[in-house]
Parts: C-alpha cells; structure tokens; sequence
C-alpha cells in the first residue's frame, strides 16, 4: 500500500512538474495555488461532463446503478483514508490488500441484495400473470 501511494505522488509530482514547466515556459508565471486552480479546474469540468453522460445512460436504465458506483467512490474514499489513518497512528497495518478486500464486502453484500430485489421483482411479475390469467379466464 505504501509503495502504491509513493508511485501515485510520485506520477502527480512528475505531472505537476511538466505542466508547471510549460506555464513558466510560455510565461505565465502561475502560483502554486493559480496551477491548482487551473488543472483541477479543467480537470474537474471534462470528468464532470464523461459522468453527467454515464449518469444519464444509467438513470434511464436504473437509479440502482448511479447509487452503487456513487456508494463505491465513497468507500473507496474511506478505506484509503482508513489504511492512511493507520499508516500516521501504527494502529493496524496499511496494506492495499486491506481495502480491496473491504471494497469486496460490499460487493458481496450488494450483490445479496441483488438477489433478493431480483426475487421480489420476479415474484410480483409472477403474481402479475397469475392475476391476469384468472381475469382472462373469467371473461
């Protein structure tokens, strides 16, 4: 886990760098801060727009979906923050493997629900049918 964060910094330090340069390099002289501005900005905008197209695919198939990928962005927030937390206290082991096994538990647990929403689902089309019939019949 450890060594996958330090990759990580070290990718958006790089990343960092280069934009950096270029800004400077073209003579806009950007703070710190002005950069983060800019690329978080942008960044932001242009993810904004890819997940307000997914998102509305989904919505047209199911509100179940956009609420599983929104719930799984934040845990996969919380169990970095968790293994991070005990990095910084000692308290437990930071280890990736850790997170991605949580993030299987409520993969797990949501494919239990699933199942269960799937069964209702089809008992009230079963009971549907076996209504219909009986009115089809009585005619």
């Amino acid at each position: 886990m450890k060594e996958i964060i330090k990759m990580i910094a070290e990718l958006v330090n790089s990343i960092h760098d280069v934009i950096w340069g270029i800004s400077n390099g073209i003579g806009l002289n950007l703070s710190d801060k002005d950069l983060h501005l800019w690329v978080i900005g942008i960044l932001g905008i242009f993810t904004f727009f890819i997940v307000q197209a997914i998102f509305r695919l989904l919505a047209k198939w199911s509100i179940t979906a956009i609420s599983f990928i929104y719930t799984f962005t934040v845990l996969v927030v919380i169990v970095f923050a968790i293994e991070i937390q005990q990095k910084i206290t000692g308290r437990g082991n930071m280890e990736f493997l850790d997170a991605v096994i949580g993030l299987w538990g409520f993969i797990i647990f949501f494919s239990g629900y699933l199942v269960i929403k799937l069964f209702i689902y089809g008992m009230k089309k079963l009971f549907l049918y076996i209504k219909q019939r009986r009115t089809e019949k009585t005619m």
